[in-house]
C-alpha cells in the first residue's frame, strides 16, 4: 500500500523547480526504488512527490568538448554501465554502480537518486568523490556548481535547498584524463547487499619512471559521509611503485579511517578491511595504467 498524497509529473527542469516550490512538503521521485520503499514502510506515508523522470534534459551521458563528462542525474545505472563514453574514459564509474543491487534495482534506479539519498553506502560516491566530480543543481535562478565533497553534509543529508533539482553529475576532463581507477565493495554477501565497506582508488602514474603521480582514496562507510584519505594521498604521491608502496598505503589507510562499530560489522574488522582493499585497489589501478600505456606503445609502433 503506497499512500501518496498527491503526484506531480515535470515535463521540464523548470517546471520541477516551480512545483518543489509550489509544494514545500513534496519529495522527488525518478527511479523510485528507494522513495517507494519508505512509502511502504510508513517512512513517508502521506508525503506528495515530484516526478522528474520525463524530463529529457537530464537523462543520458554527454561528453563536451572541454573534455567533460556530463551524466544526467536522472539516468539509471544499468545506462551508465553500457554507456561508451564511460566504458572508454572512466569504466571505474561504470563498474561500481553496476554493483549497485540487482538487475531491477539498476535498471530503474538512478546516479542522481544515489548521490541525492545522501547515504554513505552509496556505491557510486566513493568513486564520484575520487574522480572530483561537481555537482549541477538548478534553482530557477541561474544554479549553482557544487563540488561533491561539499554536498555531503552528514548521514541522509545533503545541500539541497527548497525547489533545488540535481540535474547533471560533471566529470571535468582534467580529473580523469591519464587517471585509471578500480572500486572494491565488501559486504556480507556477493549480491544485493549493500556496502559494509567500500574504496575506490583513482591513480595517474609515471609508466616510464614507474612512479605513482597522484592517487586519489575515497571510501565509504568509513565516516559518516565518503571519505577522501587526503594525508594518505599525499604520503604516496612520488613514490616507486612496488612491495613498499602497497604495504605503506595499507598501513596509512588504517591509521586514517575512523569507521564505526555497527551490527554489520566492528570497527577492528573494517580498519583490517580496510588496508586491504585500498592496497588492492591500488595495485588494480596501477596494473590497468600499465596496460593502457604497453597498448598505446604497440600502437605507435605498428
Amino acid at each position: 500500500m503506497y499512500d501518496i498524497e498527491n503526484y506531480y509529473n515535470a515535463e521540464t527542469i523548470k517546471e520541477a523547480v516551480l512545483l518543489l516550490k509550489e509544494h514545500p512538503d513534496a519529495r522527488i521521485i525518478s527511479g523510485g526504488s528507494d522513495v517507494l520503499i519508505k512509502i511502504r514502510e510508513g517512512k513517508m506515508a502521506g508525503t506528495s512527490l515530484v516526478s522528474i523522470r520525463d524530463i529529457k534534459e537530464i537523462r543520458g551521458i554527454r561528453l563536451m568538448d572541454s573534455g567533460d563528462i556530463f551524466i544526467g542525474a536522472a539516468t539509471t545505472f544499468s545506462h551508465v554501465t553500457k554507456d561508451p563514453v564511460i566504458q572508454k574514459l572512466i569504466p571505474v564509474l561504470g563498474e561500481a554502480v553496476d554493483q549497485v543491487g540487482g538487475p531491477q534495482v539498476r535498471n530503474i534506479g538512478t546516479i542522481g537518486g544515489n548521490v541525492c539519498n545522501g547515504a554513505v553506502s552509496a556505491d557510486s560516491a566513493p568513486t564520484l568523490f575520487s574522480l572530483n566530480a561537481m555537482l549541477r543543481i538548478a534553482d530557477g535562478t541561474g544554479g549553482r556548481m557544487v563540488p561533491i565533497q561539499d554536498f555531503y553534509l552528514g548521514p541522509g543529508r545533503v545541500d539541497l535547498h527548497q525547489g533545488d533539482v540535481l540535474t547533471h553529475i560533471v566529470i571535468p576532463g582534467k580529473d580523469y584524463q591519464g587517471y585509471h581507477g578500480f572500486y572494491i565493495k565488501y559486504s556480507m554477501r556477493n549480491a544485493m547487499d549493500i556496502a559494509t565497506l567500500s574504496c575506490s582508488v583513482v591513480s595517474r602514474i609515471d609508466p616510464q619512471k614507474k612512479v605513482l603521480e597522484d592517487v586519489r582514496i575515497t571510501f565509504g562507510v568509513a565516516a559518516p559521509v565518503p571519505y577522501r584519505c587526503h594525508k594518505t594521498e599525499e604520503a604516496l604521491k612520488g613514490m616507486e611503485i612496488g612491495d613498499e608502496l602497497f604495504a605503506k598505503v595499507e598501513a596509512l589507510v588504517r591509521e586514517e579511517i575512523n569507521p564505526r562499530d555497527s551490527w554489520r560489522a566492528s570497527k577492528a574488522f573494517r580498519l583490517q578491511i580496510g588496508g586491504e582493499i585500498a592496497k588492492r585497489a591500488l595495485k588494480e589501478s596501477i596494473r590497468r595504467g600499465m596496460v593502457d600505456d604497453e597498448n598505446a606503445a604497440g600502437g605507435e609502433q605498428s
